[in-house]
């Protein structure tokens, strides 16, 4: 049997790809249509593996998913492909709707044609798993609770708004089909291979090069933030042990101002690639104009997977961002090879 993880070269995706490996000997499918933040050098690692299968397409592509799926008996589809990134979504909606609300609603009648024909076993033990975002609960003011997963849907972005929809039609496809399905709702991923247009890896390459650290208002937007490989980690539990039709909230405990986030990164880096000059990288931090629509807080209450799934994150912030600024010292080629002109059209459009 195998698993298909679409979006498997994007910076989630292939992180799970890759953690998937170290523990498992089951194949994988990696789908992934590489479009700007798609990178098959993510999973260059793989190369000549008899396990790992990658095919360039679009989820929204159903003769080929349908052949997919049929092709490699698979037992669970890892549904990691979306549209990401906030800033974007502003500028370029019509992209966030076709892929992550019209590409999931394609990805969701492929995978009911599929297990409606499986076997009686094979169809008890089929999954879609759903992987979403905290954003589609709103933003949180400082003194409200974490948001749990019986909290209603208030979505303020493009992305977000997309990413709800999407949830809203997994849901259905439970409610209205029976298709065994899991939602996963997580808090802002940081670490390896992510695509330098998020925060951190953004100020990491920005602090290097000796240009501005470019923190949105006055920096005080809170986040809660997940070390990706303990995403994964919680991913492959809930693939496991999940209740079929349930949401879970993956959060890493770990709230911070963006403010906090850069000034920690900058000690990070003071510590160890301190300049020359021996200034602190923090002079570089620069406040820019505010986004629309910013949300103030998102944080994300992750007891119920504590709780009846017993996962529990293994990274601080502390620990994690130093494991990530670490990785990306040590990978300059990777960022080099990902920063290319059309990556530099978008950052001179977003910060001129």
């Amino acid at each position: 049997m195998t698993i298909l993880v679409t979006g498997a070269a994007g910076f989630i995706g292939s992180n799970f790809v890759l953690d998937w490996f170290s523990q498992s000997k089951e194949d994988v499918v990696s789908l992934d249509l590489l479009t700007y933040a798609g990178n098959l050098e993510n999973l260059s690692s793989l190369n000549g593996s008899p396990h790992h299968h990658f095919v360039q397409g679009d989820i929204g592509d159903r003769n080929l998913v349908s052949s997919l799926l049929k092709k490699y008996q698979v037992r669970a589809i890892v549904n990691f492909a979306a549209e990401s990134h906030v800033d974007r979504s502003i500028h370029e909606s019509k992209d966030f709707i076709e892929t992550n609300i019209v590409g999931t609603y394609n990805l969701l009648e492929s995978a009911r044609s599929y297990w409606n024909d499986l076997d009686k076993n094979l169809k008890q033990d089929f999954r879609f798993l759903h992987i979403s975002s905290d954003e589609v609960y709103g933003s949180r003011d400082l003194t409200d609770p974490p948001s749990n997963e019986s909290d209603p849907y208030k979505p303020n972005s493009p992305y977000s708004a997309s990413k709800a929809a999407s949830d809203h039609l997994v849901r259905a496809w439970f409610q209205t089909y029976k298709l065994p399905v899991l939602t996963v709702n997580s808090a802002n991923n940081y670490g390896p291979y992510q695509f330098p247009e998020k925060l951190i890896p953004l100020c990491i390459l920005n602090a290097l090069k000796g240009k501005p650290l470019p923190i949105y208002g006055n920096g005080q937007q809170v986040r809660d933030w997940l070390y990706v490989k303990d995403h994964s980690a919680a991913i492959s539990e809930i693939l496991k042990q999940g209740h079929i039709g349930e949401t879970y909230n993956v959060g890493g405990r770990n709230e911070k101002t963006n403010l906090e986030v850069v000034e920690t990164l900058c000690a990070i880096l003071d510590e160890l690639k301190p300049k020359s000059n021996g200034k602190s990288y923090r002079d570089q931090i620069t406040f820019v104009k505010d986004r629309p629509g910013h949300d103030r807080r998102y944080t994300i209450d992750a007891s119920k997977l504590e709780r009846d799934l017993g996962w529990r994150p293994q990274e601080t912030f502390e620990t994690g961002l130093r494991k990530t600024v670490l990785w990306y010292l040590e990978n300059a080629a990777w960022m080099g090879h990902v920063v290319t002109g059309e990556y530099q059209d978008w950052i001179q459009k977003q910060y001129p």
